[in-house]
């Protein structure tokens, strides 16, 4: 099992990731996303649910609002409270306040029923932040699904509010397929890390840069979706 220290660093990772990380420009605008549409929440102590929590990247951007933090995953960490299934999920009706659950649905056979029950355990005007893949390569046998705003307005159609944001454009899109695509046909650990500190940070730059040149709202290939639902 992994230790505390190892999930924790992974999380520090995923919450401020580096430019030789080669999901940076998703993560860096989840992050930012996240931030903004957490500002919105009523300023209380709040019972929150992580669905597929083993990492916990965004616990943070909540500083000392938590009353209760319920972490659920079918993979054991130091950070999971709950081993359990999300189209199962062992809490009652309107428990909590907020639930996270981002880069998950892929791995679910079932998405529709994670979405119902998510729904279920929620409380009235409580709020669902989700990240949904869009275009990315195929990185598990395990991986069911890739999402498109309609898919996601279509499973999301209990709640009341639904707020879909591009995680980039498809200049973005481009350039993080390109990285991780590098990343994959790298096999041997030296050749992977010169892709990471070289090719990876080079990409990331370009998209960067070419973003605020072209001013570009289209999003076809873009690579994720931030997703804000609210009951």
């Amino acid at each position: 099992m992994e230790t505390l220290e190892q999930v924790t660093r992974e999380s520090r990772r995923r919450l401020h990731p580096s430019l030789a990380n080669s999901s940076f420009l998703v993560l860096d605008r989840r992050r930012k996303n996240f931030e903004r549409w957490l500002r919105q929440l009523e300023e209380r102590p709040l019972w929150v649910l992580d669905v597929g929590g083993r990492i916990q990247p965004y616990r943070a951007l909540l500083a000392q609002r938590i009353q209760k933090y319920v972490a659920l995953d079918l993979v054991n960490s130091p950070l999971v409270n709950v081993r359990a299934t999300a189209e199962q999920l062992p809490f009652g009706n309107d428990t909590f306040d907020l639930v996270f659950g981002t880069q998950v649905f892929e791995y679910m056979a079932e998405p529709a029923r994670a979405i119902g029950e998510i729904y279920r355990v929620l409380r009235s005007k409580g709020i669902a932040l989700f990240s949904f893949p869009g275009y990315y390569p195929r990185i598990g046998e395990n991986e069911h699904w890739r999402f498109l705003p309609a898919g996601v307005r279509h499973l999301l159609r209990p709640f009341g509010r639904v707020e879909i944001v591009p995680e980039g454009s498809t200049i973005s899109g481009f350039f993080r397929g390109s990285a991780v695509c590098f990343g994959t046909f790298a096999r041997y650990s030296m050749l992977r890390k010169l892709v990471s500190y070289s090719v990876v940070p080079a990409f990331n730059t370009c998209a960067i840069i070419l973003e605020k040149l072209a001013r570009s709202s289209n999003d076809q290939a873009t690579g994720n979706y931030s997703v804000l639902a609210q009951k």
